[in-house]
């Protein structure tokens, strides 16, 4: 596994207690998880040397996509604790209000259950079991198999 350098994660809101996490909407946690996962994403395209604007943008949006998210959380999945496979499922179920054209149903709901387990991580100040699983994926990326 690569390992991620990689500031530590501010908390814009109060850490929560678990009850409180737990009681969030899961499309609420979907929601902060999408944004740490666009965030993690590029911070490490951006560490990766200088490039242009587009590309960076054309490389987020291609690892960002429900398609590429799906194909994360199966690199992800086997490391996986019994409550975080929870809360990963707890999203994949939840009934989402439309799927985009490009990703299929299957993929957009693993996609929602992926941003799930790392918003519901993020709100509860777990930083570096975020950094160990995105490295999972970063690493594999990296090595040209995502």
């Amino acid at each position: 596994m690569i390992q991620i350098s990689m500031p530590e994660m501010a908390m814009t809101v109060d850490q929560m207690t678990e009850i409180r996490v737990n009681s969030l909407s899961t499309l609420g946690l979907a929601h902060v998880g999408d944004a740490v996962y666009e965030l993690l994403v590029r911070g490490m395209l951006a560490s990766q040397g200088p490039r242009d604007i587009h590309t960076l943008h054309k490389e987020t949006v291609s690892r960002v996509r429900a398609e590429a998210q799906a194909k994360a959380f199966r690199l992800i999945e086997p490391y996986l604790s019994e409550e975080e496979m929870a809360v990963y499922k707890r999203g994949r179920n939840t009934r989402v209000h439309g799927i985009p054209p490009h990703a299929s149903p299957v993929e957009y709901h693993s996609a929602t259950g992926m941003e799930t387990l790392f918003g519901w991580l993020y709100l509860l100040g777990r930083s570096q079991r975020l950094r160990e699983l995105f490295g999972i994926i970063a690493g594999e990326k990296n090595n040209g198999a995502g």
